[in-house]
């Protein structure tokens, strides 16, 4: 069995930070209260093992995310030119609970999938030197654009969506 190392203050604030997450959104992602995780930040007590090891998981599962899309990016150009791509990012939770919902068991805030959308753009134009723009979904467009082109709700759509976007920029 493998030790857990444990993370610093310091280490527990940039983690948040990093997720884009306020000490509130902690709180409610690790079932705890925003005080301990005032206190956690500021050194006062210790976060529990648990909690520590489901915020380094959240890490690694963006990580994986970045990986694997990036991975797919790549592939995809060595096949055709390359191009400027978009990513849908939700501005609310509701909309990403009602638009993404194959991501809300690994990732169930929006801020953590748009944190990982975020880091997919830096790793495209650090490692492949592809420009990625990262658009919020516009609900009432995006559900006009399905409707004028006889479209089902689908992440192949938003994607779509999300292309047409860039020529209006």
């Amino acid at each position: 069995m493998s030790k857990i190392t444990l993370l610093n203050a310091i280490e527990m604030q940039c983690l948040r930070q990093s997720f884009a997450l306020t000490t509130e959104q902690l709180a409610q992602l690790t079932n705890t209260s925003n005080g301990d995780v005032i206190a956690w930040e500021a050194g006062e007590t210790q976060a529990p093992a648990q909690v520590q090891k489901k915020l380094l998981e959240i890490d690694d599962i963006i990580e994986m995310q970045v990986l694997n899309t990036t991975d797919g990016i790549e592939e995809l150009f060595k096949k055709e030119p390359k191009r400027r791509l978009a990513f849908v990012v939700y501005p609310t939770q509701a909309v990403y609970t009602q638009y993404n919902p194959e991501f809300i068991s690994s990732l169930p805030l929006t801020e953590l999938y748009n944190t990982a959308a975020w880091r997919i753009k830096k790793e495209c134009k650090i490692v492949l030197d592809v420009e990625v723009s990262l658009i919020p979904l516009d609900v009432e467009a995006y559900k006009a654009y399905r409707a004028d082109n006889n479209m089902s709700e689908s992440r192949e759509s938003r994607a779509k969506w999300a292309a047409t976007q860039l020529s209006e920029k």
